[in-house]
C-alpha cells in the first residue's frame, strides 16, 4: 500500500482543492482523507508531497511518437519516457507513422508496444487510407483494433464529401474526428505565418488557410451531428467561430498547444526552424484570443502536438526543414507560467484543460482523482524551477531549451506504480 501524504490535492472535475492524504493499493485510489487522519496500517511505501500539488495524471490527446517507421526521431518507449517525465499518464498517438494507422495491424502494434512504457498509450485510426484524403478507411475495423479517435492529423481532409461521409460514420460509431485545418491551396511556404514570412522573403501560410476549413467543418459537424475537434488552433477568428458554434452545439471541440498560447510569429526571427510549426505561430492578438478561448471554455483541451525531429532535419533552411516542436516535458510548466502565474486562470482551471477536459472529449478513463479509480497521478512542485533541457525524448527541437521554467514534476504514478521520479 502506498501513502501520499502532506500534499495539496487538486481534482478539477470534482472540485477537490485541499490539503489531503491519499492511500493507493493494487493500482487504485482506496481512500482520501484529512492529513494525518488515515489508517496507515499496511502501508509499505510513503511519498511525502509537502509543498506539492497532487493532481490527476496529465492527459494528452495529440502526440507523435514516430513509431513505426521514423524511430530515429522518436519511438514509443522514448516518447513514453518523455510523457512520464512531463507528468503525463495517458497519451494518444497520431497516425502519420510509416505505415500510417489506416490498418488494424499498425494500431495493434502501437498499443502493444505502448504497454512497455509504464503509462497508457492510446492510438488513433486514420480517416483516409495513407492520409491521402481520397479513400476512406474501414473505421469499424480500426475501432475494433483499439483506435480511440479518428484523424489524419498532419494533413487536412480537403474533399468535402469525404469529410461528410466520415463525419456520419464517426457519429454512428460514437467517436470523435480530430482535424488538422490548413487548406493547402492558400499555402506557399508552410510553417511560417504570412506576416513574418514577408519580412523574410517568403510567402508563408496565411490565416485564411485555417479559418476557411474551420468554418467548413463546423458546418459539416452541425449538419451530421458528429463530434469534431479543431486541432492546434492558431487564429483568433477560428476561436470565435468555435465560440459561436458551441453556444448551440456541444459537438464542436478544440485544442490549443502551449506554443500557440506562449509565442508569436516573432519567435521565428529569433529561433528559426525551432519555431516553425503547422499551423504557424501567429500574432499577439491571436495568442491572446487563444488564452481567452481557454479561459471561457471555448477551447477545452491543451495538447502538446509533441512533434520530434532530428537535429539534422531542423538544421535545414526554413523552407526545407520540417515543422513541429517537442512539448511533453515543457507543457505543464508553460501552462503554469503563461496561464496561471499571470492570473488568466487558477491552477485547477488550467489542470482541467490537461486532464478531465481531454478525457471527457475522447471518452478516456483518465484525468480524474476518485476513490475506486485508477491511481494515475502527477505530483509536482509549482514553486520550484528547472532549466529546460536534458530531455527524455530523443529529440531536442524546441525554442524553449535553456529557459527557466516553473513547476517541477517530482513523481508520475500510473496504475499505482511510480513511472518517473524527479
Amino acid at each position: 500500500m502506498l501513502l501520499i501524504k502532506n500534499g495539496h490535492i487538486i481534482d478539477p472535475e470534482s472540485g477537490l482543492d485541499a490539503d489531503k492524504d491519499m492511500l493507493v493499493q493494487d493500482g487504485k485510489i482506496v481512500e482520501i482523507g484529512d492529513a494525518g487522519k488515515l489508517d496507515i496500517t499496511g502501508v509499505t511505501e510513503t511519498i511525502d508531497a509537502a509543498g506539492c500539488i497532487v493532481a490527476p495524471g496529465l492527459v494528452d490527446g495529440h502526440v507523435h511518437f514516430r513509431d513505426p517507421g521514423q524511430t530515429y526521431k522518436e519511438d514509443i518507449l522514448t516518447g513514453g519516457a518523455a510523457a512520464a517525465k512531463g507528468g503525463f499518464t495517458s497519451v494518444v498517438m497520431m497516425g502519420n507513422t510509416v505505415p500510417t494507422m489506416d490498418n488494424p495491424e499498425t494500431i495493434k502494434y502501437a498499443i502493444e508496444k505502448g504497454k512497455q512504457t509504464g503509462i497508457k498509450v492510446y492510438a488513433c485510426g486514420n480517416v483516409t487510407m495513407g492520409m491521402e484524403g481520397k479513400v476512406l478507411t474501414d473505421m469499424d475495423a480500426l475501432l475494433d483494433a483499439g483506435a480511440v479517435l479518428f484523424t489524419d492529423d498532419g494533413k487536412p481532409i480537403t474533399n468535402e464529401e469525404n469529410m461528410r461521409i466520415a463525419c456520419k460514420k464517426a457519429k454512428e460509431l460514437g467517436k470523435v474526428i480530430s482535424l488538422h485545418e490548413e487548406d493547402p491551396q492558400y499555402i506557399t511556404n508552410n510553417g511560417v505565418n504570412s506576416d513574418v514570412a514577408a519580412r523574410m522573403g517568403l510567402v508563408g501560410s496565411p490565416r485564411i488557410a485555417e479559418i476557411s476549413m474551420v468554418d467548413r467543418d463546423i458546418k459539416l459537424a452541425i449538419e451530421t451531428g458528429a463530434d469534431i475537434v479543431i486541432q492546434h488552433i492558431s487564429a483568433g477568428e477560428s476561436v470565435e467561430l468555435i465560440r459561436q458554434a458551441r453556444k448551440t452545439h456541444n459537438n464542436i471541440h478544440a485544442e490549443a498547444t502551449p506554443h500557440h498560447f506562449t509565442l508569436t510569429d516573432e519567435a521565428v526571427l529569433k529561433h528559426g526552424t525551432l519555431a516553425k510549426m503547422n499551423p504557424p505561430l501567429r500574432l499577439e492578438s491571436d495568442r491572446m484570443a487563444i488564452i481567452e478561448g481557454l479561459k471561457d471554455g471555448t477551447i477545452e483541451m491543451i495538447a502538446t502536438d509533441h512533434a520530434p525531429h532530428s537535429e539534422e532535419e531542423k538544421a535545414k533552411d526554413l523552407k526545407s526543414a520540417p515543422s513541429g516542436i517537442i512539448g511533453l516535458e515543457t507543457s505543464l510548466s508553460l501552462g503554469i507560467r503563461e496561464l496561471v502565474q499571470p492570473g488568466y486562470m487558477t491552477m485547477s482551471q488550467m489542470l482541467w484543460h490537461m486532464t478531465a477536459g481531454v478525457a471527457s472529449v475522447y471518452d478516456l478513463d483518465a484525468g480524474r482523482i476518485k476513490v475506486g479509480g485508477a491511481a494515475d497521478i502527477v505530483i509536482f512542485d509549482p514553486n520550484a524551477t528547472w532549466v529546460a533541457g536534458d530531455y527524455a525524448s530523443k529529440a531536442t527541437n524546441t525554442p524553449f531549451t535553456g529557459e527557466t521554467m516553473p513547476g517541477v514534476v517530482r513523481y508520475t504514478i500510473c496504475d499505482g506504480k511510480v513511472v518517473y521520479k524527479g
